[in-house]
């Protein structure tokens, strides 16, 4: 027994030492030209790697640089940049035979630039490429011949940006970005998981399996996971720079499934404090869809399916297309919607720079809409048309702003204006708010009528008739037409109602001769 552990310890006792001096007897560098040149030959770019130092004990080797090159066609910088690199190796092949396999690679915050081309080809597509070009590579001894099979490519704390050749937009950059390929295989499928926060707000996860890889294009590797947006600040990060009108917090939750040709996306979608126009304020409630979209990774347009858009317990149909167009995304959408509450729909009135007059607020009753949105992401246009029914406008006298043809017709005045109905036809632009053929019944004033503008800095040019419900001094002229124009703006309409000419041209008879006397002292005329 003594003899036993004596053996046990001087075999101990051995491997220590073994241990310790074999990082001094086994020059790591010098594998480094084979290292080089079979990542070279891999991914058929050109890859240098700093000093390298073995470790036993962690079963590898760890370099204190690597760069791997760009392809030449969209940068002459480093693709790859990264200031620590660990490389695991069998290290009995290693120390008995002086073999080298390679089984993962872990790269400690890498600076990874990604930038697609106008055409949607992306930079790393030729990655491992058949049609790229091999570098030479020195012969290798049959002894220290490289055997590469990597299990694991693990990324930490590393920093992607995505930018485009053709655009002078800022590229958008993610942070702290840890990934993991698992069971790698380049002909089979394989586990992969990928987080990162996004500098401007904003997380991203991904968590699926990818392969085999595309051996033309690995930017056309087909794969499916789940993935998991959240607070992604539009303008914060870059993303709508182009359309700086737009605006919001976006969280997805779904799935991805990519054939290599089209990606499907399927999941929640919710925007927070959305923002739709330049001179727009956030939403005051958030917009949630049931997004169905499939995107043409090649050309980078897409197809919004027949989906489901709320606002509240508003409910609306919504579908759309996409495509890009410069450095800007031209989109077609369509909204409808039969029967909505106002009070949730009023909610998205600030997002499109839509004001009301100061303190009012809409509420109860219902709406239906049928709008199309066309155009370039930096100048909507939305057209359409809107109509509500026994709807309240809170905190709004409309009496009291048409108070000539309050005594005059004895139109009731009171502290809100109750819509029974309004309908009309709208042209939503950056010039601004086009109504026509508009139509409102209100409750104790009559039927208003007419068309008008609203400027982005909210000036309203309306031109109105209005046929009164009258009971005071011109109930001799039955239901009356009265013409009157609004100006001033949302937050402070002025009505200035026409009725000079109306009377002028209506009154016939000497019974209206207190009228114009009356009319006079309203507008300053003679008694």
């Amino acid at each position: 027994m003594r003899r036993l552990l004596r053996w046990g310890a001087l075999t101990i006792g051995v491997l220590l030492i073994a241990a310790v001096a074999l990082p001094f007897l086994i020059d790591a560098n010098s594998f480094r030209p084979q290292l080089e040149s079979q990542m070279t030959r891999a991914l058929a770019r050109d890859v240098k790697l700093g000093d390298l130092k073995l470790s036993l004990f962690s079963g590898g080797v760890t370099a204190g640089d690597l760069a791997i090159a760009d392809d030449p066609a969209y940068s002459r910088a480093p693709f790859v940049q990264a200031k620590s690199v660990s490389i695991g190796v069998e290290m009995l092949p290693l120390i008995l035979s002086r073999k080298v396999n390679v089984t993962a690679v872990k790269i400690d915050q890498p600076q990874i630039a990604l930038l697609q081309s106008p055409a949607g080809e992306w930079n790393f597509s030729t990655l491992g490429g058949k049609t790229a070009p091999k570098p030479a590579a020195p012969p290798a001894e049959p002894s220290q011949k490289l055997d590469l099979s990597v299990k694991l490519v693990k990324i930490t704390n590393g920093r992607f940006s995505l930018g485009h050749t053709a655009r002078h937009t800022k590229p958008l950059v993610l942070e702290n970005v840890d990934a993991e390929l698992r069971d790698f295989s380049a002909t089979s499928a394989f586990p992969f998981s990928f987080s990162a926060a996004v500098l401007g707000g904003g997380e991203i996860h991904l968590d699926g399996q990818a392969g085999p890889l595309n051996d033309a294009d690995l930017s056309r590797t087909p794969s499916r996971a789940r993935l998991k947006i959240t607070g992604f600040d539009l303008a914060g990060s870059g993303w709508t720079q182009a359309s700086p009108g737009i605006g919001g917090l976006v969280s997805l939750e779904g799935t991805v499934d990519s054939n290599g040709t089209v990606a499907k996306v399927n999941g929640k979608l919710k925007a927070d404090k959305l923002k739709l126009s330049d001179h727009g304020a956030p939403a005051t409630k958030p917009v949630e869809l049931d997004l169905a979209l499939a995107h043409d990774l090649h050309s980078r347009a897409g197809r919004i399916e027949q989906s489901t858009l709320r606002i509240g317990a508003a409910k609306a149909g919504f579908a759309g297309t996409y495509a890009p167009q410069g450095e800007l995304t031209v989109v077609h959408m369509t909204v409808a919607a039969p029967d909505m509450p106002v009070t949730d729909l009023a909610a998205m009135l600030p997002a499109m720079g839509v004001a009301l007059p100061a303190g009012a607020t809409l509420q109860g009753g219902t709406a239906k809409l049928k709008l199309e949105t066309n155009g370039p992401t930096n100048r909507l246009v939305t057209t359409g048309t809107v109509g509500l029914a026994n709807a309240t406008l809170s905190n709004f006298d409309l009496g009291r702003k048409l108070a000539i043809l309050e005594t005059l017709a004895g139109v009731k005045s009171g502290a809100n204006t109750e819509i029974q109905t309004l309908g009309g036809d709208f042209r939503m632009a950056p010039e601004g708010i086009t109504a026509q053929n508009l139509q409102l019944l209100v409750t104790g004033i009559g039927e208003l009528a007419g068309a008008g503008t609203i400027s982005p800095a909210n000036a309203l040019d309306f031109h109105m008739t209005a046929k009164l419900h009258t009971g005071g001094v011109l109930s001799a002229v039955a239901e009356q037409s009265v013409p009157f124009t609004v100006a001033g703006t949302s937050a402070d309409p002025v009505f200035r109602p026409d009725v000079r000419s109306i009377v002028t041209e209506k009154a016939k008879g000497a019974g209206m001769k207190a009228a114009q006397g009356l009319l006079n002292r309203f507008l300053g005329g003679k008694k």
